[in-house]
């Protein structure tokens, strides 16, 4: 296979390193790569062959998972222009952030109706779209890797939140 390991995963699918990404060509692209390192095609080649397709079949994979989702993407850009997200010891938030959180946690916590649940999903659905598309913006038409790496972190605290609501209307179905 003339695949290249140490490839960024941009380049192991042939794009340009951009947080806009066409969903359909990755997909497309993911499904031809993954027929050409496809393990299964090499069952009759030397051990060394196979494996450096089971190899490549993990590696195509973990770019797909990267690449495939937004927030793991913008990510992944950080780190590749030097602006690593370290989500675990750098929690700074703007304020105005920070309250925003704090209010949507009381409202979690003193929600007790289906509607007021499905209010706050809507509300944080809004919140996220509008932060996918500053990420777009920072990323691909700026490209300030620092504040992408801000804007990264605060989409991570929305995620968390979003999956909390869900768990409580979940709880609230049954």
């Amino acid at each position: 296979m003339s695949l290249n390991l140490q490839s960024n995963d941009f380049e192991i699918f042939g794009l340009s390193p951009r947080f806009a990404v066409d969903r359909a060509a990755l997909d497309a692209r993911w499904k031809d790569l993954q027929r050409e390192a496809h393990p299964d095609r090499f069952a009759t080649a030397d051990a060394q062959a196979q494996r450096q397709a089971m190899q490549w079949s993990v590696r195509i994979n973990e770019a797909y998972q990267r690449l495939k989702d937004p927030l793991k993407r913008a990510a992944y850009l950080c780190e590749l222009h030097g602006a690593p997200i370290q989500a675990e010891n750098n929690t700074a938030m703007p304020a105005a952030f920070l309250m925003q959180q704090m209010q949507w946690r009381e409202d979690l916590d003193e929600a007790r109706a289906l509607e007021d649940l499905e209010r706050m999903a809507d509300e944080v659905s809004a919140a996220r779209r509008t932060m996918l598309q500053d990420l777009q913006t920072t990323a691909d038409d700026l490209r300030d890797w620092p504040a992408l790496a801000k804007q990264v972190r605060a989409l991570m605290f929305v995620e968390r939140f979003a999956s909390d609501v869900e768990n409580r209307i979940e709880l609230l179905g049954q």
